[in-house]
């Protein structure tokens, strides 16, 4: 199993809010390098089972030498439909690392990363039928500045939408086909002294739409409804507030807008207990050890017995 493909964050304080059980059936949603998965294994008894979920084939030569693993190469949007192909109504716990991976990050032809030059596609799942280049060409300015200020929270986001339709419209369909082109283009937007802050933002806006990735989140944790078992875990990493406010609020009331449903007497309906009152990060020496955990954000549930 690869040690460098990706570091895995909040290794520890993950498995713990797993509350692991020797025999219980867990899901690693983000295999990745296998990280995660491989401490969730040394945990778990002969009996106990675990299900990979990644759509990034680069994952698959990851994956253990252990019979109580499964790979499942899909996004993990799907759990539920291909647990169910294996047999699994329900789980005792669901982990998922959110966001790129290091050796996704690394690989400048993936497009993912302002560092280095490569094709601008950003798929996580080579399938999918549109890269951010095809994106940026189909958009109109309009389209583009919603992307930017929604999902990149850029300030002043239709300067950016404005330049990158001026591109394509001067230079054609080749105009921006490459992440140095697309950086070309949007860094005298940037403020100063802020430059790699502003075109990470703009990349991650790109990224989040190519890959529909709070639509797969907000999937994934409906699912999560049906597929726990009563004081079964959710455990979910975050590295941007439009994840964690997401998460926040799913794991407060059960529904996407965070309102508590209640009943004829007034008593909560909200499906889940939390583990921790606040966010779990990273302490300072882990930060120091893997950069990419300074912005992540841990929140953990327990499925309460209102689960039916």
């Amino acid at each position: 199993m690869s040690t460098t493909y990706h570091v895995p964050v909040l290794f520890d304080a993950a498995l713990e809010g797993l509350d692991l059980q020797p025999a219980g059936t867990y899901v690693d949603c983000t295999f990745g390098g296998g990280g995660h998965s491989r401490g969730i294994l040394e945990a778990l008894g002969p009996d106990g089972r675990l299900f990979g979920f990644d759509c990034d084939p680069d994952a698959e030569p990851n994956v253990p030498e252990d019979n109580r693993f499964t790979l499942i190469p899909e996004n993990f949007r799907f759990a539920a439909n291909f647990l169910r192909l294996h047999g699994v109504k329900q789980v005792d716990g669901i982990l998922a690392d959110l966001g790129v991976s290091s050796h996704q990050f690394d690989a400048a032809e993936r497009g993912f990363s302002i560092r280095g030059d490569g094709a601008l596609d950003m798929r996580m799942d080579p399938r999918l039928p549109e890269g951010a280049d095809d994106l940026i060409q189909r958009m109109s300015e309009q389209e583009l500045t919603q992307l930017f200020r929604q999902y990149g929270e850029l300030s002043q986001a239709h300067r950016a939408a404005r330049a990158l339709r001026k591109a394509i419209d001067e230079e054609g369909a080749e105009g921006i086909a490459s992440t140095g082109r697309l950086q070309t283009v949007l860094s005298p937007l940037a403020p100063p002294q802020k430059r790699n802050q502003y075109l990470a933002q703009a990349f991650q806006a790109l990224r989040i739409a190519v890959n529909d990735e709070l639509g797969a989140l907000s999937d994934l944790l409906k699912s999560s409804l049906q597929l726990l078992k009563p004081d079964g875990r959710l455990v979910v990493i975050s590295y941007h507030s439009l994840e964690d406010r997401m998460v926040k609020r799913f794991m407060r009331a059960g529904n996407m807008e965070g309102e508590i449903a209640k009943d004829f007497h007034g008593r909560s309906l909200a499906p889940f207990d939390k583990v921790t009152g606040k966010a779990i990060v990273a302490d300072a020496e882990e930060m120091e050890r893997n950069p990419r955990s300074r912005s992540a954000r841990m929140r953990i549930a327990a499925r309460n017995t209102l689960a039916a």
